[in-house]
């Protein structure tokens, strides 16, 4: 099974080192020397990683045969995907894999049904479940530990506990102003 581990961004200094945006957690299994890994497009690969560091806060990666800037800012927006065992789990209990959300059913802490997982879209501060509603119709439910309250692989359920208007549309407002009025009545 292939999945992403890594977007190639903008080429820093002039020996080939390429900035990487991180979509994994477990980048240095994923991202140290000597892995090779496939990419989309296909053309640019497969990348065999020479050597990493972190500058800045950002990974720099440095892949064998591109050894100038050039040949580094021709690999940018490149996906690095690597392959990883279907049956392989995460060390930690509580992250999974995307094709492990894929197609589960996802239903309320009561029980009622929500729809399933379609999608899975990684934003920079959060993941969201795409799920596809009975009705053909599509909700986003952010992946947080507020929201999303179990994943039951076994059952393949995701339990969800959400705040009023993010499956029914009906959303509370409140604000400062009508809790003081609400204490002055």
């Amino acid at each position: 099974m292939q999945l992403v581990v890594g977007r190639i961004g903008r080429a820093h200094g002039i020996k080939g080192d390429v900035t990487i945006e991180v979509r994994t957690d477990e980048p240095e299994l994923r991202l140290g020397p000597g892995a090779v890994l496939a990419t989309d497009p296909a053309a640019t690969g497969p990348l065999t990683i020479e050597s990493g560091r972190v500058h800045s806060g950002r990974l720099l990666l440095r892949f064998a045969g591109v050894r100038d800037r050039t040949g580094a800012e021709a690999l940018r927006n490149t996906l690095l995907i690597a392959e990883v065992d279907p049956e392989e789990l995460p060390e930690d209990p509580e992250e999974f894999y995307d094709h492990q959300l894929m197609d589960l059913d996802v239903v309320t802490a009561d029980g009622t049904e929500v729809g399933r997982i379609t999608e899975i879209s990684h934003l920079p501060s959060q993941d969201l479940f795409i799920v596809e509603r009975p009705d053909g119709s599509e909700v986003m439910i952010p992946f947080v530990e507020e929201i999303v309250a179990e994943i039951d692989l076994e059952e393949q359920k995701a339990v969800i506990t959400p705040p009023p208007g993010l499956i029914d549309g009906q959303a509370e407002v409140a604000s400062d102003r009508d809790a003081a009025e609400d204490e002055s009545a």
